[in-house]
């Protein structure tokens, strides 16, 4: 297995790691109040990824869409990847 296979493969699964864990983030959300530990710990990990899009996103209203702009960034940026590393 080559070194560039690797390493696409490494990415690949950090993005679906990624994207596992701000939509368990979501839907955890939904059920437990903001100080249970599984919520808060996730919120720990989740909030400093999604925090620089808010920065730039305005409000809208009740629906919060930092999450799906974060998990389309990290799928486009991952994929982007993964190609230059197979092109080479």
């Amino acid at each position: 297995m080559s070194a560039a296979l690797v390493i696409a493969q490494f990415i690949s699964l950090t993005v679906r790691a990624l994207t596992w864990l701000v939509f368990a983030d979501i839907i955890v959300s939904f059920f437990l109040n903001p100080y249970h530990p599984v919520r808060a710990t996730l919120d720990r990990i989740v909030e400093p990824l999604l925090a620089p899009i808010r920065r730039f996103m305005p409000p809208t209203g009740m629906f919060d869409f930092s999450p799906l702009v974060f998990m389309l960034l990290v799928q486009v940026l991952g994929n982007v990847l993964i190609g230059m590393l197979l092109s080479l």
